[in-house]
């Protein structure tokens, strides 16, 4: 029982000795590990006993960040970049192993933590070029990430003050500014410059920091500019069509120097003549329709280009080409014009012709009729008395009582030829009258049928230029050529009493339309 009595307390001094040993001591004040970026950590490091301090020296064995310095006897300065932390961590632990060492290279070793805290730096904004502002000219300032940027990589945005912005300026929170000056506020720079003031903050912090920006009029001697409206570089257009084109012209300036404003072109025999009409002396406008001949046949297109230039008094030169493509195009008015001529025509002609059937019907219509009257008394008469007739004529002549005999046979003679007029006299039996007029009257409602179709269907100008409008023509030609004896017996050099016009067109075809 003493044995283990005596083994127990040698095992007590010896863990109170391993844990009264030397060693290093940190300082125990709350929070002496923590610092944030950019602040400064100092401290002092000792060893206990404090004997042993003659003889050991103090170094950083690990973990040493870039900026820590611990001197032999065991002061220790750091101050912490400002980049070590991110601004989304907002904090960070650094560990460090400090070793103390002496001659006979007895070691002591102590670990250390240190935090650190983020702190937010406010935008940097470097000096910024001025602003040189032209008149009539949207004017546009940007201020680039390497004139204004956050170290932190914080977002930032640009905050105007509203009071000193010229009326009509605008600053967006990316930093851009634009601004179009009046004439009056172009005048009242040129006296003096400007400055505007806004403030560059970083989020969402908001720290910031202020600038200014001064405003000035160009330094340079700059050529007019010319502005098209509406704004084209290429044109393309039929022909017959109208272009018009109105140009402004401006000084960016601001002076009221310009001297010229024409335009060359590389289009062979353009009629530049009335073409270009200047309303002001800063304001002109273009105006031109090509002619159906423009572009010669067999072309489809013809391209060219037309230099719009501006002069001023020091011969500065400003050029605004618009290329221009002209379609060729087929005369419209013309072209209507040729298809109402055959319309209208063609109609004349079937007209015509109905008028000069309706007359024939006529005729038939009276040798049918007396026919019918000759053919009631053929048996009554005797028709070889004809012959008696002829002679009757002669040898009554200058006898009064032969006179009187010969009247008598005469009366029967004239009888007779009136059955023969009926039957084969004038070379016409009554089925060729009946056939002939059967065909006259068919003819007649065929072309007048066919006549109001094509009236109806070619009414309008759009459906007289299709391909079938020249097809149908031929179509309704077809239909007024005549056949057989009807054809040979119409006089060549018949005249109607009436005159061809459109208001008579019109009766006959209703579905006619004057143009």
């Amino acid at each position: 029982m003493l044995k283990k009595l005596f083994f127990l307390f040698l095992f007590s001094i010896s863990a109170f000795a391993q844990t009264s040993g030397p060693r290093i001591i940190m300082p125990r004040t709350p929070g002496w590990n923590v610092v944030r970026e950019g602040d400064t950590l100092a401290f002092s490091m000792r060893l206990q006993p404090d004997t042993l301090k003659k003889h050991f020296k103090f170094e950083i064995q690990q973990g040493k960040v870039a900026g820590m310095e611990l001197d032999s006897s065991g002061n220790f300065l750091w101050v912490p970049a400002c980049h070590l932390v991110d601004r989304v961590e907002q904090e960070k632990v650094f560990q460090i192993i400090v070793e103390a060492k002496d001659n006979k290279e007895n070691k002591i070793t102590s670990n250390v933590d240190f935090k650190v805290l983020h702190t937010n730096r406010p935008p940097v904004l470097n000096n910024l070029k001025s602003f040189y502002v032209q008149y009539n000219h949207n004017n546009v300032y940007k201020i680039t990430q390497d004139q204004a940027y956050d170290e932190d990589n914080d977002p930032i945005v640009f905050v105007p003050n509203l009071e000193t912005l010229p009326e009509g300026m605008n600053m967006s929170t990316q930093g851009e500014i634009t601004w179009n000056p009046s004439i009056n506020q172009f005048k009242k720079l040129k006296e003096s410059p400007q400055y505007i003031e806004f403030t560059l903050q970083d989020q969402p912090a908001k720290s910031s920091v202020k600038g200014t920006l001064k405003l000035e009029v160009t330094q340079m001697d700059l050529p007019p500019q010319i502005t098209v409206v509406p704004k084209a570089d290429k044109i393309q257009l039929k022909e017959n069509e109208k272009v018009n084109l109105r140009f402004y012209l401006s000084d960016p300036n601001g002076e009221e120097d310009i001297e010229v404003f024409d335009f060359v072109t590389n289009a062979p025999d353009f009629p530049k003549q009335n073409t270009l009409v200047k309303n002001s002396n800063n304001q002109y406008e273009f105006t031109w329709s090509p002619g159906y001949d423009f572009v010669q046949d067999p072309a489809d297109t013809l391209s060219f280009y037309i230099d719009f230039f501006v002069l001023d008094k020091t011969q500065n030169r400003e050029v605004k080409r618009v290329n221009f493509v002209v379609k060729n195009t087929v005369n419209e008015v013309e072209l209507d014009r040729k298809n109402y001529s055959i319309y209208y025509g063609v109609l004349v002609n079937a007209w015509e012709l109905l008028e000069q059937l309706k007359e024939k019907e006529e005729e038939l219509k009276k040798d049918y009729n007396r026919a019918r009257k000759g053919k009631k008394n053929r048996s009554v008469v005797n028709a070889s008395l004809g012959a008696t007739t002829g002679l009757s004529s002669v040898i009554a002549n200058g006898n009064a009582d032969t006179q009187k005999l010969i009247s008598a046979v005469g009366g029967t003679t004239t009888l007779t030829i009136s059955t023969l007029e009926a039957t084969e006299v004038i070379g016409k039996s009554m089925k060729d009258v009946i056939d002939r007029l059967n065909y006259v009257i068919e003819k007649k409602n065929e072309i007048q049928t066919k006549g109001d179709i094509f009236a109806r269907d070619f009414s309008l100008k759009s459906s007289r230029r299709g391909n079938d409008f020249i097809k149908k023509v031929d179509e309704f030609n077809n239909t007024m050529n005549l056949k057989g004896l009807v054809a040979l017996e119409l006089n060549a050099t018949w005249e109607n009493k009436k005159k061809a016009s459109e208001s008579n067109i019109k009766k006959t075809f209703k579905d006619f339309v004057m143009w």
